[in-house]
């Protein structure tokens, strides 16, 4: 019987400068390591979020050495979010990339859920070392996330330089550079370009990412669409999350086969 992936946390330099943290999950002894993963939590989350957790020890269990990390501002990473913007997420993709080849892991899987999804596309179109993307309820369009704020907070960002929202259950501070920034930004046209595997998971009853974005970024990538049915946007339930995990490691499996 393979052993209890384990893990082991430790800091890395983002794109910006802050120091980022990041928890690496190593399969157990008696699995073998057939891949690498990294991993990108949605907007305003963290890798300790049961989500990210959930996917990160699936993946580790499945064979791959998997990276999760904070992006800057959140979490236990240095850094102020009202400061970042989806470029910053961009560059802290890299960054995580090349922690992930410093221990010992060659060409990964790209994991993004939401807007973390979307920043993963735009980075894979200029990592080399990503072999394949996953797209976990990711919007093709950054932009889809000012849907999120209401016109007060969007209006006091604009007019102050920043503001508070509120999409979890606390309130971030964001920066008048992030909302401008969203528009700069083809994460369709980087899918259309990937020219690697991708896989796009719609959750099936999201309230947050609606099926019009996921289905247009799979249609942007050639990619392969799945959806699981009742799945909240957070894949809350466990049956959903575990249905998740199973479903992004039978489809690389596939891929590794050439299927």
């Amino acid at each position: 019987m393979a052993a209890t992936p384990t893990t082991e946390r430790f800091e890395f330099t983002g794109g910006a400068g802050a120091k980022l943290a990041a928890v690496l999950h190593r399969p157990g002894d008696g699995t073998a390591v057939v891949g690498a993963a990294l991993l990108c939590h949605c907007f305003t989350c963290s890798k300790d979020l049961f989500t990210t957790t959930r996917i990160a020890k699936g993946l580790a269990a499945g064979g791959y050495l998997t990276l999760a990390f904070d992006f800057t501002g959140l979490g236990e990473s240095g850094g102020e979010l009202a400061d970042t913007t989806v470029a910053t997420n961009v560059s802290d993709i890299t960054a995580a990339a090349v922690a992930l080849i410093r221990r010992g892991a060659g060409p990964c899987v790209l994991v993004g859920h939401s807007l973390g999804g979307a920043a993963a596309v735009l980075a894979a179109s200029r990592l080399h070392t990503v072999a394949q993307v996953v797209a976990v309820a990711s919007p093709a369009s950054v932009a889809h996330v000012e849907h999120l704020f209401s016109d007060g907070a969007l209006e006091q960002i604009r007019t102050e330089g920043a503001g508070e929202v509120r999409i979890g259950p606390d309130p971030v501070r964001i920066g008048r550079d992030f909302l401008d920034d969203l528009h700069r930004h083809d994460v369709a046209a980087a899918a259309a370009s990937l020219g690697r595997p991708m896989l796009v998971v719609q959750a099936g009853a999201d309230t947050v990412v609606g099926p019009e974005q996921t289905e247009a970024l799979a249609r942007a990538g050639s990619a392969t669409l799945h959806t699981i049915a009742g799945a909240d946007h957070l894949f809350t339930d466990r049956r959903h999350s575990d249905e998740l995990v199973l479903t992004i490691l039978d489809w690389l499996t596939g891929v590794r086969a050439g299927a």
